[in-house]
């Protein structure tokens, strides 16, 4: 693995410049978000993500997928070439393969703990670790999307200092096969949360665990003071539960029309749903230089 770097040693170009009330910086989700339900960018929001760098906007993708599954929009980044992955756990650079430029990690220990922790207060969940390396699983982990050339083995074994990996810790996911997702999360917070941070993005009782205090919010934050962005000049937009402190700390925040209950209840702002470009109709609008508001 190359060395890790600081993403302020990423070169950054002068902003074109722009009329007082656009913001600085996009940052969006993907999945639920930017992508249509097909995982697909459609053909009006590239052209939105382009008109937006035109116009001196940086635009950050800001997502829960790691590095190895940012395929689907490394060739539609402008400027400075950096997303934000695992939650905020790691950034990236899709100009270089996705190379890491800034990691938040997640130590052994207390992902060993959370294992332990969340395996007494739910019986019957199963563990994958995600690594900058790659990704292994317990043999009871569900089969979402398996990397082949995983290692399978008991969660102990993966993060134990015997297992044989140095490579830093991007998350840990937990899979319970009957409880609902909310209830999952909840329960593994109060079990563990002095360990790590537990959110979720998935339909099912999928839960993502970053290291304790690392949010999408937090490194999207660090990225923006690097460029002597606010928070009041970004605009954010997200779906699910892992977007929630992104889309408070954001200045402007959207909820999808297809977002959880619980995003759509704290966003003064919604577009229309991932499968309709929301996204695009409001960087659209944007750039057209009207009020932010309710878009239906």
């Amino acid at each position: 693995m190359e060395p890790v770097t600081s993403a302020t040693e990423q070169p950054e170009t002068p902003a074109a410049p722009r009329p007082a009330d656009i913001p600085r910086l996009i940052a969006t989700d993907l999945d639920g978000t930017l992508l249509r339900d097909d995982k697909t960018v459609s053909e009006r929001t590239v052209a939105a993500l382009a008109a937006a760098e035109a116009a001196g906007i940086e635009v950050f993708f800001v997502t829960g997928r790691p590095a190895r599954w940012m395929d689907v929009v490394s060739d539609h980044v402008h400027g400075h070439g950096l997303a934000i992955c695992a939650n905020g756990a790691a950034v990236v650079d899709l100009r270089d393969g996705a190379r890491f430029v800034d990691i938040h990690p997640l130590g052994s220990a207390d992902a060993l703990a959370i294992v332990h922790a969340v395996r007494a207060a739910a019986p019957g969940s199963s563990f994958a670790v995600e690594r900058t390396s790659g990704f292994h699983y317990e043999p009871a982990y569900p089969p979402f999307f398996l990397d082949p050339c995983a290692v399978v083995a008991p969660a102990e074994k993966l993060l134990g200092e015997d297992s044989g990996y140095t490579e830093p810790i991007i998350k840990l996911l937990a899979s319970h096969p009957e409880l609902g997702p909310d209830e999952f999360l909840s329960i593994a917070r109060a079990a563990a949360g002095a360990h790590g941070s537990f959110t979720r993005s998935s339909p099912t009782a999928l839960l993502e665990i970053s290291g304790l205090g690392v949010s999408k919010a937090s490194t999207l934050a660090r990225c923006c003071a690097e460029r002597g962005i606010s928070p009041e000049e970004v605009v954010a937009f997200g779906d699910m539960p892992n977007d929630l402190e992104m889309l408070g700390w954001a200045g402007t925040a959207y909820a999808m029309a297809n977002a959880h209950p619980d995003v759509l209840a704290v966003t003064a702002h919604h577009t229309a749903a991932n499968s309709e470009d929301g996204v695009a109709m409001v960087i659209e609008q944007i750039l057209q230089g009207r009020t932010a508001g309710e878009l239906r």
